[in-house]
């Protein structure tokens, strides 16, 4: 036992933990934006521990302290992109809400092209994703009279058409695919694709054009819809 001068003892503090500066930096949020920059600006192949790391001024070690391995940085992205979807205001028709929800989706993923490369056939089940969009969804189809199948199946049909419409093309560069796809149909023989090499302006329009996801979706929307079964 340690004492005073005057022979009263003391006890000795424990050390305070020191902090780890890597892990301070290293934050999920952080992390996340990081990844989301160097994606959008460089493109998916850009994206590695090592340029992340580099980025965020900190050891590879220390950053798959946080995520492990490319799927769960890829999980952890994910989830921070997901968590800007709406909440919907309670009584909102179940129509408006459904666009509402998918619309903004689309937004995200088409605004983060790199990103949804990267996912490829990965599943897309995060927690913000579960909490901003799945649940609510289901829950309130259940509230309108759907069957638990129904609801699912609604989900699927309009989470199926979000996602392929953003995969397909870079809506964030739409010049470079609609010349990809003239490119592509210049090399056809007219006499055997004739509606394909008739029909080029109209093939470039719809490429790149958002109005066909979101009139599939509102069809899809429609054909769910309990409130339009009594019409």
């Amino acid at each position: 036992m340690r004492t005073y001068r005057d022979d009263t003892p003391y006890r000795t503090l424990a050390p305070m933990p020191r902090q780890s500066a890597s892990l301070n930096l290293a934050t999920p949020e952080h992390i996340a934006e990081q990844a989301l920059l160097i994606v959008d600006r460089d493109g998916p192949a850009g994206l590695s521990f090592r340029t992340l790391a580099a980025a965020l001024d900190i050891s590879v070690a220390s950053l798959q302290r946080r995520c492990t391995d490319l799927a769960g940085l890829l999980d952890l992205v994910t989830d921070h992109l997901v968590a800007d979807l709406p909440e919907i205001a309670p009584g909102t028709p179940w129509a408006t809400a459904t666009e509402t929800r998918f619309a903004a989706l689309y937004g995200l993923l088409t605004a983060h092209p790199g990103l949804v490369v990267l996912r490829g056939s990965r599943p897309w089940l995060g927690t913000q994703l579960l909490k901003r969009l799945v649940e609510p969804q289901l829950a309130e189809s259940l509230a309108v009279g759907m069957t638990a199948v129904e609801a699912i199946a609604a989900y699927r049909r309009m989470y199926l058409l979000t996602l392929g419409s953003a995969s397909f093309v870079d809506h964030r560069d739409p010049r470079a695919a609609q010349t990809a796809t003239r490119q592509a149909l210049a090399a056809l023989d007219p006499e055997e694709f004739p509606a394909l090499t008739g029909s080029l302006p109209e093939v470039l329009s719809t490429v790149v054009d958002h109005d066909v996801y979101f009139g599939a979706l509102r069809q899809l929307i429609a054909a769910a819809d309990p409130a339009r079964a009594d019409l």
